[in-house]
């Protein structure tokens, strides 16, 4: 899964790369019919696209074949680099798939850039995130730091606000 040289992945320079995809994780039962089972994974972010919601180096549980809503962070397969991964907000649902947007409205690389994302590339839904502690030059924290980073290390991520819209 990783390339042979440092800072690239599958041959993709890490500053290109949305999201890394790591190993499966786990499996819950899914809601609707008994016995469909929906896979979560762990993956982790890599770009600035949805910051303030996410950030570089967070990682994400997220559920492969979830319904989708408008207002929530997805994975999804880039429409024209379909082997890069991206996360983004699914902002509504439009003729031929799902208008995607970053948080992060200077990053760009959104549906602004690529249109309407075809349904069938939009591939989990994002359930939670765990932000890893900041690393510090010797590795000690105040005890202050280590509250801060316990109370928001592990949140769910939930959808916008009522006033997201595409454009």
């Amino acid at each position: 899964m990783y390339g042979a040289e440092r800072g690239t992945r599958d041959g993709v320079p890490e500053e290109d790369r949305e999201v890394a995809e790591m190993p499966e994780w786990g499996r819950v039962s899914g809601g609707g019919r008994a016995g469909r089972r929906r896979p979560l994974r762990v993956v982790e972010v890599t770009g600035p696209s949805m910051v303030p919601t996410l950030y570089h180096g967070d990682l994400l549980l997220v559920q492969y074949g979830a319904p989708v809503r408008p207002g929530d962070v997805v994975i999804l397969r880039h429409p024209f680099q379909q082997d890069l991964l991206v996360v983004k907000r699914a902002v509504e649902r439009r003729p031929g798939g799902w208008w995607v947007r970053g948080d992060n409205t200077f990053a760009g690389g959104d549906s602004t850039d690529y249109g309407v994302v075809p349904e069938e590339l939009v591939l989990a839904r994002v359930r939670a995130r765990y932000r890893p502690p900041a690393s510090t030059t010797k590795g000690q924290r105040s005890v202050t730091e280590l509250l801060g980073w316990a109370v928001s290390a592990v949140r769910p991520v939930r959808s916008a606000s009522a006033r997201l819209r595409a454009r």
